[in-house]
């Protein structure tokens, strides 16, 4: 860690992009808080080799502060989305200063909006991680899990319904077969009921004429009249 005079209102602390830069004391909206310095550069003449450091600070078309240097304890302030404080920038005196524009409490990170241009080169990429957008996506996960806790209990409800009609029409379907059976059953009673001796549905008349019928005999031979007496 970079030593850092006691007087001074920040330290260098771990955070959740890596080092960042927190406030020891109270410090007041609209404060200077720290400068950011480095060599100046020719913007049109820079060397390639700086390209890809990410510590460059462009004061305009023609200056660029070189950030990198160990020195500058500005450097390890991170970029937020919803920032305390922002850069004030001096072309002319080629500085660049780091102001407050809220009321930061001791213990609390300092951050200011690094630009458009950065966040699409550096931070877009991978993922911006400022508090701001990780409550956003901290946020989003909880939406995507309640919806996912929303759809799941409907199709458990679509699904309980839909197995409350089977067994409805399961139902009613064994009702129907049992009530075909009974009937079926009490038909079948009605035609043995109705059935003779050698298996001829017969009426009603026509049984009772057959119950009163005398059974069937040998004819017996009919008599001699008797012979008329003598006078």
């Amino acid at each position: 860690m970079p030593s850092i005079p006691s007087h001074k209102p920040y330290r260098v602390g771990r955070s959740n992009t890596g080092l960042g830069l927190f406030a020891t004391k109270p410090i007041k909206k609209g404060s200077k808080i720290i400068r950011y310095f480095g060599p100046i550069l020719d913007s049109k003449k820079k060397e390639e080799d700086a390209i890809e450091n990410k510590y460059l600070f462009e004061l305009n078309n023609r200056w660029t502060i070189d950030g990198s240097v160990r020195k500058n304890i500005a450097r390890y302030i991170n970029h937020a989305c919803k920032p305390n404080a922002e850069s004030d920038v001096r072309p002319r005196k080629r500085k660049v200063f780091i102001r407050a524009i809220k009321n930061i409490e001791p213990g609390e990170e300092i951050n200011y909006d690094y630009g458009t241009d950065y966040f699409k080169a550096y931070l877009k990429p991978i993922g911006c991680k400022c508090a701001a957008c990780e409550k956003k996506r901290a946020k989003m996960r909880a939406e995507a899990r309640a919806e996912k806790a929303r759809l799941k209990a409907k199709a458990e409800r679509k699904a309980m319904k839909k197995a409350e009609k089977l067994a409805k029409e399961q139902a009613r379907l064994k009702e129907k077969l049992k009530a075909k059976a009974e009937k079926a059953k009490k038909l079948n009673g009605h035609l043995l009921n109705g059935k003779s001796l050698n298996g001829k549905h017969l009426n009603g008349t026509r049984r009772a004429r057959v119950a009163g019928r005398k059974p069937a005999g040998r004819k017996q031979p009919a008599s001699a009249p008797a012979p008329a007496l003598q006078a």
